[in-house]
């Protein structure tokens, strides 16, 4: 019953907002109007729904009163018929209400700031950071997404100590959200001579990249250090002080950008990470404030949980979280990671759909 009344208000809200503005406009407040109007957009699928959904229920009820009174033995078969296909739809657009019903996460239409770095496990965890690397890349490009590289630490193995990129797109946040986490590696390392299992480890940060009216940075918060790049080994690479480090006085969050052979383009960039990792920041107190709110995810979002293991001798990839294992490693290395991602995306519905219920 808690349910239907829920209903009941959403379809009184609508008819109000609907009667408001069909009303002379002159008179109102333009902000008024156009917070009304939204408002309007985002019920009427809802609204939709219900409507639907009370069609069918009057009928279910129509038809149990015919099957009650009617002599006709044809057509009670009838009516049972048809009450059983109705009976058989409300179920399905009960659960579609639902889902329109969740709040809707404002970050997941944002770009990501990608961070992937070496974690234990020496050369072969810089490895694997770069396969993480090209394997979130191949995602990107699947998805149609721009992936750009903005701050890369390598080693002389061609693998990687930190990564930090850029995927912008629709709906980036949306499908990458839950990838944060540490991922764990399992194989034989290139320069294990012994054919000895070995176990080693990278990081993966997923940022919702913070716009100016999402994180206000104050310039005098700032410190901030120009020196010239280097490259492997500390040599230098550049003849002028292009390279950018700025430290968040407040929060203690240092970025340094080197990548460019401007200083200005460093700072952009420096800033750019740096807004992404403050609100990253912001989130993360928030969730921690809100504990109630770490029943309905997926994961806890922390950095340090070991999340998803990629065991290369027996050729399976397995999410912790949801206890699920793919024996698709070689295609999820290449990029196709949907297998893991819709998963995770319909457990984390799943369980926020349980609180409404």
């Amino acid at each position: 019953m808690e349910i239907e009344k829920k209903f009941q208000k959403i379809l009184e809200r609508f008819d109000y907002i609907n009667s408001t503005l069909s009303v002379e406009k002159q008179s109102r407040d333009t902000n008024e109007i156009i917070s009304l109007n939204k408002e309007f957009s985002e019920l009427l699928p809802i609204v939709e729904k219900i409507r639907e959904l009370k069609k069918f229920k009057k009928e279910l009820k129509d038809l149990d009163t015919l099957i009650e009174d009617e002599e006709d033995k044809l057509i009670k078969l009838e009516a049972e018929k048809e009450k059983q296909d109705i009976s058989k739809k409300i179920p399905s657009i009960e659960n579609e209400i639902l889902k329109l019903l969740l709040p809707k996460d404002n970050k997941d239409q944002k770009n990501v700031i990608l961070e992937i770095r070496a974690g234990t496990g020496g050369d072969e965890a810089s490895l694997f950071g770069a396969d993480l690397v090209r394997m979130y890349q191949k995602y990107a490009e699947s998805k149609k997404w721009n992936f750009e590289i903005m701050s890369l630490s390598e080693t002389g193995l061609k693998g990687i100590k930190e990564f930090i990129g850029s995927i912008s797109g629709k709906g980036v946040y949306a499908k990458l959200k839950f990838e944060s986490g540490v991922h764990r590696v399992q194989r034989v390392p290139q320069t294990e001579s012994s054919g000895r299992v070995h176990t080693s480890a990278a990081t993966v940060a997923v940022l919702p990249e913070a716009e100016e009216i999402d994180i206000k940075i104050d310039e005098k918060d700032l410190r901030i250090d120009v020196f010239r790049s280097s490259g492997p080994g500390g040599q230098s690479v550049n003849t002028t002080d292009s390279a950018v480090r700025i430290t968040h006085m407040p929060t203690g969050v240092v970025v340094s950008q080197q990548d460019e052979k401007s200083q200005h383009k460093n700072k952009a960039k420096a800033l750019k990470i740096l807004r992404a990792r403050l609100f990253d920041r912001q989130i993360s107190l928030q969730a921690k404030e809100r504990a109630e709110d770490r029943k309905s995810q997926v994961g806890s979002g922390d950095r340090s949980e070991r999340i998803r293991t990629y065991n290369f001798p027996q050729g399976r990839v397995s999410d912790h979280r949801i206890n699920l294992t793919s024996h698709n490693l070689e295609e999820i290395m290449m990029g196709n990671l949907d297998e893991l991602i819709e998963p995770l995306l319909t457990e984390d519905e799943t369980k926020r759909l349980s609180m409404i219920n």
